[in-house]
């Protein structure tokens, strides 16, 4: 998105079947906006159910209140664990595919029959696991689904249907960006929007594969076509796709932060090689921080979990780090450009805070990294992982990545695809800018209720925590921290899912005549391509404030860490 294409034929002696938005000035190719608002309204829908999941299963794990019995217990648990962590986020990311592959290009869908075919396998599976998980007592095997369980064949050709189809879209996306370069909608390389959405399908194609090749051989096993199953083959396979799937997330909100910060302050990237490079160390080494889940596996070499845990995934956080100070530094810039230079910080006092948008940006940045960043690489560490993966360490570790980086950033990008694809007015615009903090909040608590309960000895996935006798009395706050933020949290997905419903649902579709919600009139997007070199490298611009903050960052990182290897230490006493 660092610069616009004209809007200009797609090809000579063509049907254009597109409209212009008047506010990008972006073709949207028809077919385009169809499926990504069939997606998106999926993606809300299993969002809103998998929430509706997280809030009985919070007031459950929150041992005062301790709502269902374990039958419903660990039935709600697959059921969240699969709407959440894969159809809510994967329906958005096909979206996001969409939307990168076509409207960021100026380009047409160049396989529309294609994408809708693998929308609908991705909308019979989705639908299908809910109704075998909530009906089906066999299949109630969590997230993981790990052999020697064995669930209901349904179960696995839901998992299957859901796979093909996202991975059909996937190839629809590549196509599109074949075609696009073909017709020269864009010359040179890609913006670096796109470029991050294509990190995420190379990582989703290699992930989906890796899920096929656990998931497959199960289906077979569940009909009784195959007699036998390893649980280490299974376990090896599902984790190069249950782990990768999270680094998908990982691109592709990485993507959307760049586009809300365009969208939003009117960024131009400071060193799109730099950018560019963090997106490929994550696709080189991203997927290896799967090896944390199979440190217990005897079918895996010391030497590869070590190296695994160690310095090749140090590598993918280069990625992280580089992209951590990249948006803020772009950003700092670009309200400096405008006038903003008092102090270090007198840019950032300036933004645009009431905006939906950069507040989801901000809030989202501070959880994944100043919490789940570095909570996982320590989590990640050979030695701490022995003791805390099996805690309520890890999920409060991917709540923050997942649950409060990657969901809060879609859900501010939900809000001005409204306007500028489903083409309808936000609604209840008081409350979209209250939203985002509100979740961030809720999200915050979950996951430090979680971690701290975790640094006490609560196991993950347990419905009753006091069986053995052994768990702290101060484990009872801890959790009341966890279940509160849980309510808060549910809170700002209501608000979120109310804001989407009421604008879609009520009022007459009309073209979007503005891209900020509430912080003005001004059009960000088409600012950021007025930025100049000069802009870029003039004294007063310099990013001083975001390096203070990366200052502040590393220093609670290495203070993190180190107190890891305290509590470490503290557990094995040599006397």
């Amino acid at each position: 998105m660092a610069t616009l294409a004209p809007t200009t034929q797609w090809m000579a002696g063509a049907k254009d079947d597109y409209r212009v938005c008047g506010v990008t000035t972006l073709k949207v190719d028809m077919h385009t906006e169809r499926l990504i608002i069939a997606n998106a309204v999926m993606a809300v829908v299993t969002l809103a159910l998998g929430g509706i999941a997280a809030l009985l299963i919070a007031l459950t794990r929150w041992q005062a209140v301790h709502l269902l019995d374990a039958a419903w217990f660990y039935r709600l648990l697959t059921l969240h664990g699969i709407d959440m962590l894969v159809a809510w986020i994967v329906f958005f990311e096909m979206a996001g595919l969409h939307f990168g592959s076509t409207v960021l290009l100026n380009a047409r869908q160049a396989a529309p029959k294609l994408a809708w075919f693998g929308f609908i396998l991705m909308l019979v599976g989705g639908l299908m696991v809910n109704g075998v998980v909530l009906f089906n007592n066999q299949s109630i095997v969590t997230f993981t689904a790990y052999v020697p369980l064995k669930a209901h064949p349904l179960f696995y050709l839901s998992y299957i249907l859901f796979a093909v189809g996202a991975l059909i879209q996937v190839i629809t996306f590549f196509i599109n960006l074949v075609v696009a370069k073909r017709e020269k909608r864009f010359e040179g390389s890609m913006p670096l929007v796109v470029f991050g959405f294509m990190t995420a399908a190379i990582l989703a194609t290699y992930t989906l594969l890796e899920g096929a090749a656990a998931v497959v051989p199960a289906f077979f096993w569940s009909l009784g076509w195959l007699k036998e199953y390893d649980p280490g083959i299974y376990r090896n396979f599902f984790w190069g796709f249950g782990h990768p799937a999270q680094q998908v997330n990982l691109a592709a909100m990485v993507a959307v932060w760049y586009s809300l910060a365009q969208m939003t302050v009117g960024i131009r990237p400071l060193n799109e090689k730099f950018s560019r490079l963090a997106f490929i160390l994550y696709l080189l080494f991203i997927n290896l921080g799967s090896a944390h889940h199979l440190l217990v596996d005897p079918g895996l070499s010391f030497a590869w979990k070590a190296v695994n845990t160690s310095y090749a995934m140090y590598l993918a956080v280069l990625g992280s780090m580089m992209h951590a100070f990249s948006i803020p530094a772009a950003m700092e810039v670009a309200l400096r450009a405008k006038g903003f230079t008092k102090g270090l910080f007198g840019w950032l006092r300036n933004a645009p805070w009431h905006e939906p948008g950069f507040s989801s940006l901000v809030m989202s940045m501070i959880i994944f990294g100043w919490i789940g960043g570095v909570t996982g690489v320590t989590i990640g560490t050979e030695q701490i992982n022995m003791l805390a993966h099996n805690t309520m360490r890890l999920p409060g570790h991917f709540h923050a990545t997942v649950v409060g980086g990657t969901t809060t950033a879609f859900m501010g990008f939900t809000y001005y695809v409204i306007p500028l694809i489903f083409r309808k007015e936000l609604k209840l615009k008081k409350w979209a800018q209250w939203q985002p903090y509100v979740y961030a909040v809720g999200c915050i608590l979950v996951s430090l209720g979680m971690i701290t309960s975790g640094l006490q000895g609560v196991a993950r996935r347990n419905w009753d925590i006091t069986f053995a006798g052994v768990v702290p009395g101060t484990v009872d706050l801890t959790l009341a921290i966890f279940g509160i933020g849980a309510l808060i949290a549910v809170a700002g997905g209501i608000m979120y899912v109310t804001i989407v419903l009421a604008s879609i649902l009520t009022g007459p579709r009309l073209e979007a005549s503005n891209l900020l919600l509430v912080a003005g009139t001004n059009n960000p997007l088409l600012e950021s391509t007025k930025l100049s070199e000069r802009d870029l490298e003039h004294p007063k611009n310099q990013p001083k404030g975001t390096f203070v903050m990366v200052i502040a960052f590393l220093v609670w990182f290495a203070v993190y860490y180190l107190a890891n290897w305290w509590l470490l230490g503290r557990t094995w006493f040599i006397r």
